[in-house]
């Protein structure tokens, strides 16, 4: 990392961890060159790009001050210590670095961009994507690539369309992306669930579901699953792609945290394809921000025809103003310079988060269990004893300022659920997440006992 991105990430780590607060006088710069041994212009360029975006200011003959803390005044009004939020935290959107991409977009294809598009997207773009896939190792041609209105509408036009193989139901791994459930349930899509742990799945049920049952795809989250955390192995990707291709069922593989992959060698179920069976989508929400509702899909030929006309129908194109802004912004420094501070912003925070269930097993291991095998993902979960159940920890921990989300919506209403807690760290503070914990586990402690003294 060029020594001018690795000033500007630790003040900003230092800002979001509120080692500096608002008012704050920052290190001089002769300091700041000695602490990380470059010239005074190089720290100048730093505090003048933090400047620009507000985070700073500075004050003549007297240095740089920070301009606002990150904590939001709500959260300082009510101490809340938040586990139940998943989309990615407001305090580290790059503002004011899109809104140079969206200012740069109009200037640059002015008319273009208040007209109508195409269904497959902006061409200027989807070559910028393309280029960009092949670093997950998802190599396609232009012509395989959507842009779509999010990775929901993909999923909404998936479930809709037929398939080659003319077969009707969707099979989902339990638990899921709550709102492709939500999608299939209100629309009356046939479903079937596969049930999911973080050892994987049971891959003789798989085979005898891809056999027996009409399987027009199974969707699933292979790398950081959504609420699990987990990722399957190499093996179980290839394995899942053999069985695909053995009974003609496609794949749908939501890698929406792709960006967050710090191990190289993970590839994605489309790599050990040969673009038949894989259906690949690719978020930019989270990495970015949700407001900004792009995400890329990944189409075989096969399916090309049907998946345009489905998606003019739905809405022409995918905003033009987006994605005009998206290129400017993919082409730039601006992404890769984020995607590292978002990487290094979550890792932190998940790594703590798993020393804190670490440890507290150590102390209470008889009171529950989790994968301690997950560290970087935004999710992971805890399994409770049937003794103490899931939504009345919910409930009495609401009392004490600490939110946790039920995992009962990522299931099917007619599968069975595992008395699981989900867990985020996308919006919890970083000073909170080792309290949270010892709440969370105190609260179960004291649960079980009432439990236990009930009994007879």
């Amino acid at each position: 990392m060029h020594k001018y991105f690795l000033i500007v990430k630790e003040l900003e780590e230092q800002i979001v961890n509120h080692n500096l607060k608002e008012g704050d006088k920052l290190p001089s710069i002769r300091v700041l060159a000695n602490q990380y041994h470059v010239s005074k212009s190089t720290v100048i360029r730093a505090l003048h790009d933090l400047e620009q975006r507000h985070i700073v200011y500075s004050v003549d003959k007297s240095g740089y001050y920070l301009v606002k803390s990150v904590i939001t005044a709500n959260e300082e009004e009510q101490g809340m210590i938040d586990f139940a939020t998943s989309s990615p935290d407001p305090d580290i959107f790059p503002y004011l670095d899109f809104q140079h991409c969206v200012n740069k977009a109009i200037d640059t294809y002015k008319q273009d961009l208040f007209t109508y598009g195409t269904p497959q997207g902006l061409p200027s773009l989807l070559l910028i994507m393309q280029k960009q896939l092949a670093n997950y190792q998802v190599f396609t041609n232009v012509r395989n690539l959507f842009v779509v209105s999010g990775i929901q509408q993909a999923l909404s036009i998936l479930t809709a369309l037929p398939f080659p193989n003319g077969k009707r139901r969707i099979l989902i791994e339990q638990p899921s992306y709550h709102l492709l459930i939500e999608h299939v349930m209100t629309y009356g899509v046939p479903v079937v669930g596969i049930k999911r742990t973080s050892q994987g799945i049971d891959f003789g049920e798989l085979e005898e579901i891809f056999k027996t049952e009409d399987i027009k795809f199974f969707y699933t989250m292979p790398r950081f699953h959504n609420p699990l955390g987990c990722s399957y192995s190499a093996e179980e990707k290839k394995k899942i792609v053999a069985l695909a291709h053995k009974y003609d069922v496609y794949i749908v593989e939501d890698d929406y945290l792709a960006d967050m992959e710090q191990d190289t060698k993970a590839d994605p179920l489309y790599a050990y394809d040969d673009k038949t069976h894989v259906i690949y989508l690719k978020s930019y929400s989270k990495i970015i921000f949700p407001g900004l509702r792009i995400g890329i899909a990944v189409i075989p030929d096969s399916l090309l025809s049907a998946f345009t006309q489905y998606k003019r129908i739905q809405d022409i194109d995918s905003s033009m103003l987006s994605q005009g802004a998206l290129e400017i912004y993919l082409k730039s420094s601006m992404f890769d310079r984020h995607k590292q501070k978002i990487k290094s912003y979550y890792e932190q925070r998940s790594r703590l988060l798993h020393a804190a269930l670490e440890q507290q097993l150590i102390q209470n291991g008889n009171l529950f269990s989790f994968d301690a095998g997950v560290k970087s993902s935004l999710h992971t979960y805890i399994r409770l004893i049937e003794d103490v159940p899931a939504n009345e920890v919910i409930r009495r921990l609401k009392k004490k300022s600490l939110r946790i989300e039920t995992i009962d919506k990522h299931y099917l209403p007619s599968f069975p659920k595992d008395n699981l807690l989900k867990l985020n760290v996308s919006r919890v503070r970083l000073n909170g997440i080792e309290d949270g914990v010892h709440i969370l586990i105190d609260e179960i402690r004291q649960l079980m006992a009432a439990s236990f003294s009930r009994s007879p």
